[in-house]
């Protein structure tokens, strides 16, 4: 099964320290995405730079994401910061739904929460950064695919909700800094929330592991 992983802009250090060789990662040419490069290049990841977000022509974004379906088609995971690279917090773009819907890959809404962490509460989202000797929570969604009668948009409210309700259960504390009334983010929140934690794994800091529901990500052969 291809899969693609969506996480916050907020999350992505911390997703960082628990990616796998083989991971393609979208990083913004902003200078957070410059900063993660060098990390991403290291664990053995696939860094496609580019931005999910608005003014995708203007940033290389349309190639970028096109390097990233053939990443997904030949067998690799993926990971976007969904909400980034500037928000606001917790607002899906529409990169997330193309890729999965051209790669034929499933959605897994994912939030990672560290145990212990420094949260850097001027920048927009937030960001978090793990402190040393913590442990890794990440938590992950049922799989989530467009429905054959589904449009882009409704996919990427679907998403989006699904993402809030995961975050609402598991880190309800920065939950309350996502925007709470933009179209799309609290409908759905309630089943989210029910059914939203569908697996969970645990590591810790440095530890080259992360797990989706049972299965190890790898290559799919």
């Amino acid at each position: 099964m291809r899969y693609v992983f969506a996480i916050l802009h907020a999350h992505q250090f911390a997703a960082l320290m628990v990616a796998e060789k083989g991971l393609g990662a979208m990083v913004s040419r902003s200078a957070d995405g410059e900063m993660i490069v060098p990390s991403l290049t290291l664990s053995g990841c696939a860094p496609v730079r580019g931005s999910s977000g608005q003014g995708v022509a203007n940033r290389g974004g349309r190639t970028a994401l096109r390097n990233l379906i053939g990443h997904v088609i030949s067998g690799y995971p993926a990971c976007l910061t969904v909400d980034g690279p500037r928000g606001p917090r917790g607002r899906v773009h529409k990169g997330i739904g193309d890729l999965s819907r051209q790669s034929d890959a499933v959605v897994l809404a994912t939030v990672v929460v560290p145990t212990r962490r420094w949260i850097v509460s001027k920048a927009w989202d937030r960001m978090q950064i793990p402190r040393p000797f913590s442990t890794i929570h990440l938590h992950f969604s049922e799989p989530l695919k467009c429905g054959s009668d589904e449009s882009l948009e409704e996919y990427r409210r679907r998403i989006q909700a699904t993402l809030a309700g995961l975050e609402s259960v598991v880190d309800p504390e920065e939950y309350q800094y996502s925007e709470p009334r933009l179209p799309g983010m609290n409908e759905n929140v309630s089943f989210a929330k029910e059914s939203s934690v569908a697996g969970s794994w645990a590591n810790r800091t440095g530890d080259i592991a992360a797990r989706a529901g049972t299965d190890r990500y790898q290559k799919v052969a």
